[in-house]
């Protein structure tokens, strides 16, 4: 007597939808398990240090001006390392650094206010003066926050202005480019910038040469909008010290969004006024250098290595920044052990397949969903490191020029060896 029929099963009945299913799903996991074996088999037989290497072994991309490093955060091991004390051009892994100091420095719920401030004094209904609009640097600032600013007026009771709408970016220094930027960089790579640009410099759909005017010109706009009469032209210059009164405020979103924002589209003009707004802490105007010293000071004095480390600018469009392996790698294992600062740091990178720069590489299993990374790209540097399952990594190339292809290749190829579940 047959089992099935001692158990009085019967036969299967393969008309049946759900027993042919069953066959067909026990048949696609035989199929995987087959094709995954002898990968399974490999892994085991050859050391992770040797397929890192074995990754990162590409046609024109040249070992001895390219590093990388990558430790287990469980253990702090180096799990394979080549050329860590390199200083090499980081490409926009530069914003890794500033996303590290800024948080440090202001902690996530940072955010960044823009004042409406008056000079005079309200008399039934009229503000007989100025209106000054400072800014404090907010790369998110939009004509709505303008627009939230004018109603605040118009609920204070004011229907008049006897004087002029003046914008103020004093807050920073007035160049609008990073150091050592080439001229093709400026809108092209980042607008204009400033402490008071709105909608990032944009006005009537060009790119404002004098951000700080037309974001004064668009509040005198919005103003007239919400049925305030402004006597005086829109101008720019700044707050009279202790003469200006706070009249309306906005907010940004807090820094951890910025963040978000900044490093999963790799956004060159946040990462500016980032990095001048930690130039703040070293004195009255926030400007590229000052932040600069801020940032390298931080990272000293947490434990970072900085030798061969240069802040030239918060991008990482300057060919005069230097970023190292080990200083990277170790800015990403402090990161990774401090709890306040491992959620917002961890989740502004982009994900392997699904967003930011890296939502058309490594879209396949196992490194798609996985990998966490912040990407790099000049016409001299390519780079790639980030965070995937337990490992933490970097991978830096220069060239005269670089092989974006080729570099690319062997770093997706680096992160997938991590992200294999064989380590």
């Amino acid at each position: 007597m047959g089992r099935t029929a001692y158990l009085g099963l019967g036969p299967p009945d393969w008309n049946n939808d759900s027993v042919r299913r069953v066959v067909v799903l026990v048949a696609l996991v035989i199929a995987v398990l087959a094709a995954v074996a002898p990968v399974a088999r490999a892994a085991q037989g050859v050391s992770l240090h040797t397929r890192l290497g074995r990754a990162l072994a590409v046609p024109n991309v040249s070992s001895s001006s390219s590093a990388a490093i990558a430790i287990d955060l469980s253990t702090g091991k180096i799990v394979f390392q080549r050329n860590p004390n390199l200083a090499l051009v980081p490409a926009s892994n530069e914003k890794l650094a500033i996303t590290y100091a800024a948080l440090a420095a202001f902690g996530p719920s940072f955010r960044i206010p823009t004042d409406l401030l008056g000079q005079g004094d309200l008399r039934e209904g009229v503000w007989h003066g100025d209106l000054v609009l400072k800014g404090y640097g907010d790369p998110t600032l939009t004509t709505d926050d303008l627009r939230h600013l004018a109603r605040e007026i118009r609920a204070a009771g004011i229907r008049r202005v006897t004087g002029r709408v003046v914008g103020d970016e004093s807050y920073f220094d007035s160049r609008r480019i990073g150091p050592g930027w080439k001229a093709w960089y400026y809108i092209n790579e980042s607008p204009p910038l400033s402490a008071l640009a709105v909608d990032r410099g944009r006005y009537r759909g060009l790119f404002a040469p004098d951000p700080a005017l037309a974001a004064a010109t668009i509040l005198r706009r919005e103003l007239k909008r919400q049925h305030v009469r402004v006597a005086g032209t829109a101008v720019t210059g700044r707050a009279q010290v202790d003469a200006a009164w706070p009249l309306a405020t906005t907010l940004s979103p807090p820094l951890h969004a910025i963040l978000r924002f900044m490093n999963r589209e790799s956004d060159n003009f946040t990462s500016e006024l980032l990095l001048k707004q930690l130039g703040t802490l070293e004195g009255f105007r926030g400007t590229t250098a000052r932040g600069g010293r801020v940032v390298r000071r931080t990272l000293g004095q947490d434990g970072i290595p900085i030798v061969g480390v240069r802040i030239a600018d918060g991008s990482g469009l300057s060919g005069s920044n230097r970023l190292t392996a080990k200083a990277l790698i170790t800015l990403l294992q402090i990161a990774w052990d401090d709890l306040e600062l491992r959620g917002p740091f961890i989740d502004s990178l982009a994900v392997a397949g699904r967003n930011g720069t890296l939502r058309d590489r490594m879209r396949r299993w196992p490194a798609a969903g996985r990998v966490l990374a912040k990407t790099g790209t000049t016409s001299v540097a390519s780079a790639l490191s980030g965070f995937v399952g337990r490992f933490a990594f970097v991978v830096l190339h220069n060239g005269s020029p670089v092989s974006h292809f080729w570099a690319r290749r062997a770093q997706d190829r680096f992160a997938a060896v991590l992200a294999s579940p064989y380590v």
